[in-house]
């Protein structure tokens, strides 16, 4: 396989140096920084996720900062969900889309004050967009990248985890929720969100100073929990039905499409760029939408889409793919049109090793 190439391109984390110690065996670029993929095996990484606790480096998450009076105006103009009730300390999941109503990001939203926000984006370079955005409508607002990495903490033992080395009271804390916790004379902002459905904490490590600290104070504090270091698991993420932006949609996809009407307030998210265009997309309807769909082969994963066929013609495309040990067959995500899409209904998928069938499915798995 080939290496890849250092350079001030690919910007190193604050944790690095406990990834690297940790083993790590496999990286990808996200948000042009280096993301984690394997540590022992995507398999064995899976089980321990499921069953332990992991401590993950997710800088590559980067936040677009809001900051100024018109924060809030600037926030709206991006996404078709409305914001008006949204209160400091309150984490929302915001789809982002461009003037056609495509999806451009689907990142989480952290409201700091009615004139400060973050946006912890996804795989795309919405810092230029955000800042177009703002000077075109000429909002009284500086949005800029902040120093902030986020380290993640995720699996079933998560909360014991997070309690002895930030106290008892983030127990207590809730879905999408963030609070400040001390930390060697720091607070450190903590939400209760994470790219897994196991359960965990998000950290928002401001600099550069505290990451190796609070990463070396986790793994000490977590030595009989059998912590270890991890990273977003494609198995777990497809049963969960996690959509990669990039890999499940891109900007030629409406939130409708993704599956993601329910985060979208159109009629009253007044502002949004893309909102005529997706009261159109909502009346309508979608033409095609992700299912999730079994496959009871074992398929080796691939690093392009399969299509999906009905005869000669191709009605969608698998766009993620995994073995799931715990469901005992391949668990995808797809992109199916209408005729093709409801529960039940079987589909002839070309993969790289030949024509399997898929079943559409009610729900994801977990």
């Amino acid at each position: 396989m080939a290496m890849l190439s250092p350079s001030r391109r690919l910007r190193r984390t604050p944790f690095s140096q406990g990834v690297e110690a940790q083993g790590v065996k496999g990286y990808t670029i996200y948000n042009h920084m280096l993301l984690p993929t394997v540590f022992e095996s995507v398999e064995a990484d899976y089980r321990h996720l499921k069953d332990h606790v992991q401590v993950w480096d997710v800088s590559c998450e980067r936040q677009v900062e809001l900051r100024g009076p018109d924060a809030m105006r600037l926030m709206q103009t991006l996404t078709p969900r409305d914001l008006r009730g949204m209160l400091p300390g309150q984490c929302l999941y915001v789809p982002i889309v461009d003037e056609t109503g495509g999806m451009l990001n689907d990142p989480v939203a952290v409201k700091i004050s009615d004139e400060r926000f973050w946006i912890s984006i996804a795989d795309s370079d919405l810092l230029l967009w955000v800042k177009g955005i703002a000077n075109a409508y000429r909002f009284e607002v500086i949005v800029d990248e902040p120093d902030i990495s986020p380290l993640a903490i995720q699996g079933p033992k998560s909360d014991e985890l997070a309690a002895r080395v930030f106290g008892e009271d983030i127990r207590t804390l809730r879905f999408f929720r963030y609070g400040y916790f001390h930390f060697e004379g720091h607070d450190v902002l903590i939400a209760r969100s994470g790219f897994s459905k196991q359960g965990g904490f998000e950290i928002y490590v401001e600099g550069t100073d505290l990451g190796m600290p609070i990463w070396d104070a986790l793994f000490e504090a977590g030595k009989d929990l059998n912590v270890r270091a991890g990273c977003p698991n494609g198995i777990e993420r497809v049963e969960g039905g996690l959509l990669s932006y990039g890999n499940d949609m891109n900007r030629d996809n409406t939130p409708h499409e993704c599956g993601l009407g329910r985060f979208c307030n159109t009629q009253t998210a007044m502002g949004c760029v893309g909102r005529d265009a997706l009261l159109r997309v909502a009346k309508d309807g979608p033409i095609r939408q992700i299912r999730p769909i079994a496959i009871k082969d074992r398929i080796a994963p691939c690093d392009r889409a399969w299509s999906i066929m009905d005869r000669d013609r191709k009605i969608g495309q698998i766009t993620s793919a995994a073995w799931s040990p715990d469901f005992d067959c391949t668990v995808a995500i797809g992109m199916v049109r209408m005729t093709h899409w409801d529960p039940g209904t079987e589909l002839r998928i070309e993969t790289q090793e030949g024509p399997v069938t898929g079943i559409v499915q009610e729900q994801f798995w977990i």
